[in-house]
């Protein structure tokens, strides 16, 4: 504790800090938190599991006990915000409350000014600069975890617009920026201001090596014996390798379909390494498994075949709730081995003994099979460790010939890190920023434009003027299509504009979806003609085409006069685009009219997480059509009010009355409807035990619905059958 309390830290502070066993402070921490305890600005990039998040914590609390104002806690993903909101909860003796904000994007929420300290998404964060709430002026300190995400095209603009205007906005907060290493945080580090802290060290070594010929040769120079056989292959046995000496394995591998195809072979040998109170403890994960969905779909069968012998695959075909008990299962230590696509590796903290590299090639559908970068790859190998567990980590990496191990130590395990460069250059991040910019006053000239343009990453690394040709563009394009106004060389957000902007929407989808609403006036419009147009813009990612879809374009052909936007025809260069986009609508359409998600996942290729992005995208899209209807169609809201509630349940019409009932989905809705209960009204007077009788209602679903219709159940005699 004498550390502890060189820092000067509160009282509090040092009696929380006990309470989790922290009286040592790692190397990085003991060099950054002077500094941001201090107030000062700072850049913290080191490795995975070298203490960044604790030196984020401290710093916030620090801020808040002493200064008062709020907390921002930007991560990437919404499994990591829960999980730093998590640790944030250990300080709340302090009196300082945390809450958390990954959701709807299209409003302000304003309950969050409750909180002192917010963890939340950048796309929240923008979500909430957009929508002007007013409690963001009182934010002092501003955390920004994994800020090499700058480089991502998708997240990187809006992170570092975001980042851009709370600098603007407050000028004396304070930022705190977590990183992995990076080549250049230096750059980032003279964007922000902040002091720079860089460090190799980790808490548990990590070894680097290639296997080739029954050997891994680590580049310190250490070897390592692993017999292998034909007949099993290479994984198994580095897999058995490190259970056998109590560790845990993580193994990358480059596509989903080679996660549950590894994964399963595995099993077979996983299954012989566990004891009998472990298997029982598996078969209860296994259940849980099956039990997450109310419709079985054979990738849950897998993973619960998989989990019960000691396996699991992790991709984003899987639904958030079956990844987190993937993750939590590992966590505790009963699963022996997680096979996963990279994903895992930028997600949550979850180390391993022992981490298998499979892949390290990608497909890109533009350029076909690529290189992973080398960030990538030192991610993923530095999941290799668990601290308390392991006084070593090894990361290898499987080669094929003596060329290629050499080329792998050269380009991957010598190599450091790609440079970060900005990515708000892009035409389509201009056009939301820019829009954003305008809608919210921060930006209401050409020269507040450039001003602020001026401020942010890309213009620290490069010039401003080099973006001149494509702000213009995007500045035509707003005004051209009725976005925005220009008075005397002042722009002014259009009701579009501002209604575009709050619902969060990319220009071109609102525009989109506003020339679909025109043309509702000339024909009849079926729900999947509105569905087909959620689906084309540039906001929802459609499925894949893939050969032998060619029942998609006979639909199409069946179907494309009914369409609300027009179709390209079969030369044109974006038909296959289009195809793909008709195919997703085509799925929303099989999950409003109840076909079983088994029967989704097998026809269209898909998992249950992409069921449950695609079908959360185009809710918030028919959200926001609804939204431009009110101005431009207001006759067809009842009907889009309807299809949002049928895609966000999906069901027929019929239930949407039953489906308002809490712990009533799909399936149980339409059960009820078969047994004759097909409203709410109609269950009044009805026992439990008659409920309870319904296929896939039980006593407990049947208590639950009474109480919710204001009906007294005690004394109520019923089965439990």
């Amino acid at each position: 504790m004498l550390i502890m309390q060189s820092l000067n830290l509160d009282a509090m502070l040092q009696e929380i800090l006990s309470e989790q066993g922290i009286d040592e402070l790692y190397p990085p921490q003991k060099k950054a938190l002077p500094m941001v305890l201090n107030g000062r600005d700072l850049v913290l990039a080191v490795p995975t599991a070298a203490g960044k998040s604790l030196v984020a914590y401290l710093a916030i609390v620090n801020k808040l006990l002493k200064e008062g104002g709020k907390a921002l806690y930007i991560v990437p993903l919404r499994a990591l915000a829960r999980e730093k909101f998590e640790d944030l909860r250990a300080f709340k003796k302090t009196g300082l409350k945390v809450g958390v904000s990954t959701g709807d994007l299209a409003e302000s929420s304003s309950y969050l000014s409750r909180y002192d300290m917010v963890v939340c998404t950048s796309e929240k964060a923008d979500s909430l600069l957009r929508h002007g709430a007013n409690w963001l002026s009182h934010v002092s300190i501003l955390v920004v975890d994994e800020i090499h995400l700058l480089h991502d095209p998708s997240r990187g603009p809006t992170l570092e617009v975001v980042i851009a205007r709370f600098k603007r906005m407050n000028p004396n907060i304070q930022v705190v920026a977590l990183s992995a290493t990076i080549q250049n945080a230096d750059e980032i580090a003279s964007w922000l201001n902040a002091e720079l802290v860089t460090s190799d060290w980790r808490p548990v070594q990590l070894k680097e090596g290639v296997f080739y010929r029954d050997n891994i040769e680590f580049i310190d120079g250490t070897v390592k014996e692993v017999r292998t056989n034909k007949k099993d292959g290479v994984i198994p046995a580095l897999v058995l390798d490190s259970i056998s000496e109590g560790g845990q394995v993580l193994v990358f591998v480059n596509t989903r379909k080679s996660t549950v195809s590894l994964a399963s072979k595995l099993s077979t040998f996983v299954e012989k390494t566990l004891s009998d109170d472990e298997k029982k403890l598996l078969q209860k994960n296994a259940e849980q498994i099956l039990s997450s969905t109310q419709e079985v779909i054979p990738l849950s069968e897998k993973l619960a075949y998989c989990i019960g012998r000691g396996v699991a695959f992790h991709h984003a075909g899987l639904s958030s709730e079956q990844r987190r008990m993937v993750e939590d299962s590992f966590k505790q230590r009963m699963l022996k081995c997680i096979v996963a696509t990279p994903t895992l590796a930028a997600g949550v903290n979850i180390p391993a003994r022992r981490v298998i590299i499979r892949d390290l090639w990608r497909y890109d559908p533009n350029f076909g099979m690529q290189l992973i970068p080398v960030l990538e790859y030192k991610q993923q190998a530095g999941r290799a460790g668990r601290p308390r567990y392991d006084s070593y980590g090894e990361a290898v990496v499987i080669a094929r010939n003596p060329e290629q191990k050499k080329r792998i130590i050269e380009s991957y395990l010598l190599a450091e890190p790609e440079p970060i460069f900005s990515k708000l250059g892009m035409e389509s991040a201009l056009r939301i920023h820019l829009l954003s910019a305008i809608v919210s006053s921060f930006a209401f000239d050409r020269e507040s434009i450039y001003s602020f343009m001026r401020s942010t990453f890309y213009a620290h690394q490069s010039d401003v003027g080099f973006l001149g040709d494509e702000i213009e563009n995007v500045l035509s394009f707003l005004e051209e299509h009725g976005f925005i106004e220009t008075f005397d060389g002042r722009f002014q957000a259009t009701l579009f504009g501002s209604k575009t902007s709050s619902l969060y929407v990319d220009p071109v989808t609102a525009l989109q979806l506003k020339r679909a609403l025109e043309n509702t006036m000339v024909r009849e419009v079926s729900p999947f003609a509105f569905l087909q147009v959620v689906c084309a813009t540039p906001d929802l990612r459609s499925v894949y085409l893939k050969q032998g879809d060619d029942w998609v374009e006979e639909s199409v052909d069946r179907f494309k006069h009914t369409l609300l936007l027009p179709v390209p025809n079969a030369g044109d260069a974006d038909y296959e685009w289009f195809l793909s986009d008709y195919k997703t609508a085509m799925l929303l359409e099989d999950w409003i009219n109840e076909v079983p998600e088994a029967k989704i996942s097998s026809r269209y290729g898909v998992g249950p997480g992409d069921i449950h992005v695609i079908v959360e995208t185009a809710e918030w899209l028919l959200h926001a059509m609804r939204e431009l209807a009110r101005l431009y169609r207001f006759d067809v809201v009842p009907d889009l009010t309807n299809l949002i509630l049928r895609v966000r349940h999906g069901c027929k019409k019929d239930l949407l009355n039953l489906i308002s009932l809490k712990g009533v989905g799909r399936v149980r809705a339409r059960a009820l409807y078969n047994a004759g209960f097909t409203t709410i009204s109609s269950l009044h007077g009805i026992s439990v035990d008659r409920l309870a009788r319904v296929p896939g209602i039980g006593v407990r679903v049947a208590s639950s619905i009474k109480k919710q219709i204001g009906e007294n159940i005690e004394g109520e005699r019923y089965k439990k059958g």
